[in-house]
């Protein structure tokens, strides 16, 4: 018999915490092994646990879902992270999957696709909600074209620090190398990230690689 998925629920309301932990602990193959009721909670205690789930909220005080998910991910990289939210926002959507979020799932969700939504988690499978899969496909759909070389939607100079990071620079030898403020690296940093669709460094390494950014220049 395989071990139980364990898992961690991160939401800052207690009965909202409850009510999902006493429903998917009730289940044969998942044991809910803490709750947070903040990000910065989740962060710890993930560190502590190493969940194979968090059930991730994203509006909470403190730290909030997105930045919480990159921490978790951080600490714990084997964690994988379901958002469980009331927000279709492209404004929290894209942010959420960027740093890290395999699913996606809005709180109208069944129970019985809840449970399913954390056993394809385990598995690394991911699960989003029908409303934010159109969303996904839409914007990936409207600029697949430009996609198709970083050139197209990066400037020079995002494409010298991206150059820069597939070569292993640090932010700070980064700033050294292009003679520039370390908090406008940082920015060129986010930049790319966001606009490549990116969770963090290491694929921005990888991207510009397999799209020749090294080579070409």
């Amino acid at each position: 018999m395989p071990d139980p998925i364990t898992l961690m629920i991160v939401d800052d309301h207690e009965m909202v915490r409850r009510g999902a932990s006493d429903y998917l602990a009730a289940q044969s193959d998942i044991v809910v092994v803490a709750e947070a009721g903040s990000g910065e909670e989740a962060v710890d205690l993930a560190r502590e646990h190493i969940p194979d789930v968090v059930l991730m909220d994203l509006i909470m005080p403190g730290i909030d879902g997105v930045e919480a998910t990159r921490r978790v991910r951080s600490v714990s990289p084997r964690t994988q992270v379901v958002v469980l939210t009331s927000y279709h926002q492209d404004a929290h959507i894209f942010p959420a999957l960027q740093a890290g979020a395999i699913s996606y799932l809005l709180k109208d969700v069944r129970a019985a696709e809840l449970v399913d939504a954390v056993r394809r988690a385990a598995r690394g499978e991911a699960t989003l909600h029908p409303t934010i899969a159109a969303r996904v496909i839409e914007e990936f759909s409207a600029g697949l074209a430009d996609r198709t070389t970083p050139y197209a939607i990066l400037t020079e100079r995002e494409i010298d620090v991206l150059t820069l990071i597939a070569k292993g620079y640090t932010n700070a030898r980064i700033a050294e190398e292009l003679v520039v403020a370390m908090g406008t690296v940082k920015g060129h940093v986010s930049n790319i990230l966001s606009k490549l669709h990116l969770a963090d460094r290491t694929q921005a390494a990888i991207y510009a690689w397999e799209h020749g950014v090294v080579r070409r220049r």
